[in-house]
């Protein structure tokens, strides 16, 4: 059994670009549509997938999926990051 795994390919534009984008529309959606907490990091990774599969590696579902959870996630770290960086500064 042979796996051809796809070469993925990924530029730093895309993240730089990808993961604001992400972390914007996921409190913009957070905040007009009154979404509940733990539905959140849903959302960002759904919106993570949808930039991988769409743009970001549209000739690869695989290679963009493989991406998009690594977008996903990669908001809700510096979102969460970001939440406790700005709580520990109040605190001093």
């Amino acid at each position: 059994m042979n796996l051809d795994f796809p070469t993925i390919h990924t530029n730093v534009w895309d993240v730089v670009l990808a993961i604001p984008l992400i972390m914007i529309l996921t409190q913009v959606i957070k905040v007009y549509f009154n979404v509940p907490k733990r539905i959140v990091p849903g959302i960002a990774l759904s919106i993570g997938l949808l930039i991988s599969v769409l743009i970001s590696h549209e000739e690869s579902i695989l290679a963009g999926v493989f991406m998009g959870w690594f977008y996903g996630y990669a908001a809700i770290g510096n979102y969460a990051a970001l939440k406790t960086s700005i709580k520990a500064f109040r605190k001093s």
